[in-house]
Order: C-alpha cells, then structure tokens, then sequence
C-alpha cells in the first residue's frame, strides 16, 4: 500500500502555494530518500509563491512539491547504492546534472548543459520527504546545527562567489544585503578581506549585514558610497565586487568604484536586460566572472568554515512550522526577514 506525506505543493499555474497529501515518494535504483528535518525559504520559492515572469517560465509543470533547501536523514536506499545508510544526517546538492557533457567530464558540474532542479524541474524537499540520486547526497557532520545546514545551498551560492577569487587582504563592495548577499559578507571577512561593504535600499537588511561583521552597511538611496570608501580609507577604489542585487544600477555604480584591474563575481540575476558601460570595463581591465550554482568542493568548505568559527545563525531571523508556511512566505515577501527556516521534526 502506497504510504502518503504532507507537503507544499505549487497547485497550478499562478500565485499561491497548498499544504497536501501526496504519496511518499519510492527510490529507484542509485537514489537515496531523505526524511526531512528542516527546510529554508528560497528566493526562488518566492518567486514560485508569487509566480512572477521566472516561475511562469520556469516551472512547466505542477502540480509539483517545491524546495530546494533542506537538511534531514537518510530514511531508505534504492538499488545499486553503495556507502551509505539510514539513519545517517545529510543535504543534498539540488542540482542534478548528466555526467556526460564536456563539463560534467571536466569536473565543472556547475555548468552542466543539462542541469534539472530539484523543486523547480522535479519534485522538491517542502515536503517529509525527497528523494534524490546518490550522487547528489551530502553527508553533514551531526555536530553541525540543523537550522545552520537547511540554507546549506544559499551559503553555498554565496561560498562560491565570494572564493571565486583571492580574499586576503583585499577590499569587498558587495551589492545587494540579502541574504545570500549577507551570508557572502561573512564568508569574505572570514576569508581575510581588509574591508567589507555592502550597499542596498533595505534598512532592516542593512542591519542584519552589520550583525554579519561588515565594516561599513550603505543605503545608498541617503549616502554618498565615495564618502564611505574615502572613510574606510580605500583609495584605488575595490579590488572584489560581488553583485548579489540583480540591479542594473547597482552593478553600474560597482563598475565606477572598482580598482583598475578588479574582479566581480555576477550573482543576482536581472529582471531583462541591463546596459553597461563597456569602455569602463576595457579600459579598467576588470574581470567578469559569471556564478551559477555551488561547486562540489564547496560543500565541504561550508561545512569547514562553521566548524572553523563561521557563525552564520545572525541570518536566521523567523522559524515556522511547515504548516504556517504561508507566515514564513509573508516574512520573505516583506523584505524584512533574513533566512526563514520551516521545521518538519514536529
């Protein structure tokens, strides 16, 4: 007899998500079911919430069980695999690559050509259970705080834009205080970096950024970004800049103050197309670097970097039980909310 589960279910095409039953899903052969403990929110959720231009793009086919963030334990193996167990505490990378193409040979499964979503293109982790490839499970250390590891996948987005280049020493604009924005702004001050500046118009968020350790949290709707550099004693202007806001204006401004010869990391992800002035990219010779998704290596690194002293918990701001997820998707969609974590264990 099919066993059933509770879990957040985009129903149709159009706002709103639904709590429902609906089957528990069976591993196959190489995939492993995972018994969720705690889940977090996503911009990506949001936007599927919402159901704005991305998701209607995006998400073909519901209904369908969303999430992507998550930590729990092993609760069932499917043929084949190998090297693990129940009962063990794991994440799971959510996206699922093909292991054929030039880059999953090469070891740049980050840029896999045919890359599936868990919780966008297949089932997702809103629910008591997932089930995902092998290849996919990530083992968490049990010393490691649940609420910590359930935005694993954010950190790790934020992990590798940040250590896409070298961090010692060096002077961080990043822009855009989200919280993937935030939790990049830990990781470069732990990473070394002389100073750290992060712009956005949220003030609340701003706030939260300070709480990280930044040197300097700049609304730049009230305040003059030059005066807080002159203040912070940069004088080239910044050698890293990571664009975490998806904002035009904001990456145009990080063009002006970036030294000759800086690098950025492009996170944010754009509503449209955006217009650049590209003589000041030639003639500063600045680095543009792309980001998508987390390496495998970076898995590790998360996990080393909390162990290592990384406290990340001044993110956490709201903490629901998954049937109030409508209250943690109300947080979120109010901008005045930092990671937002949804509890499966009750």
């Amino acid at each position: 007899m099919r066993e059933w589960m509770d879990a957040i279910v985009k129903p149709a095409a159009g706002p709103g998500l639904e709590l429902r039953q609906v089957p528990v899903p069976v591993p196959g052969a190489g995939e492993v079911l995972i018994k969720i403990h705690k889940t977090a929110i996503c911009g990506t959720d949001v936007h599927i919430y919402n159901w704005d231009p991305w998701a209607a793009e995006h998400i073909t086919h519901p209904p369908m069980t969303i999430g992507h963030e998550y930590v729990g334990e092993i609760a069932a193996l499917g043929d084949g695999v190998t090297g693990l167990a129940a009962g063990q505490r794991v994440s799971g990378e959510g996206h699922i690559t093909c292991h054929h193409c030039r880059n999953c040979h090469t070891g740049n499964i980050q840029w896999c050509r045919n890359t599936t979503s868990v919780g966008v293109d297949r089932d997702g982790a809103f629910a008591e259970y997932v089930c995902i490839p092998e290849t996919n499970v990530i083992l968490i250390d049990e010393q490691l705080d649940e609420d910590v590891v359930a935005f694993f996948d954010a950190f790790g987005n934020a992990t590798h834009t940040a250590l896409m280049w070298d961090l010692v020493g060096e002077d961080v604009l990043i822009t855009g205080a989200g919280p993937i924005g935030i939790i990049a702004a830990g990781v470069c001050k732990y990473a070394g970096a002389r100073r750290v500046i992060i712009t956005d118009l949220n003030d609340y968020r701003l706030e939260l950024a300070r709480k990280m350790g930044v040197d300097a949290a700049v609304n730049t709707g009230r305040a003059d970004l030059q005066d807080v550099m002159r203040r912070e004693g940069l004088v080239e202007g910044f050698d890293v800049g990571l664009e975490m806001s998806g904002s035009a204006a904001a990456f145009r401004q990080m063009c002006s103050v970036m030294r000759n010869g800086g690098k950025i990391s492009l996170l944010g992800l754009g509503k449209g197309t955006a217009e650049v002035d590209m003589n000041a990219i030639i003639c500063k010779g600045l680095t543009l670097q792309g980001i998508y998704g987390r390496k495998m290596d970076n898995w590790h690194q998360m996990s080393y970097m909390v162990q290592g002293g990384l406290d990340l918990t001044p993110v956490i701001t709201h903490r629901f039980h998954y049937t109030d997820f409508e209250k943690g998707f109300a947080a979120m969609n109010s901008g005045n909310s930092g990671k937002v974590i949804l509890d499966w264990t009750k």
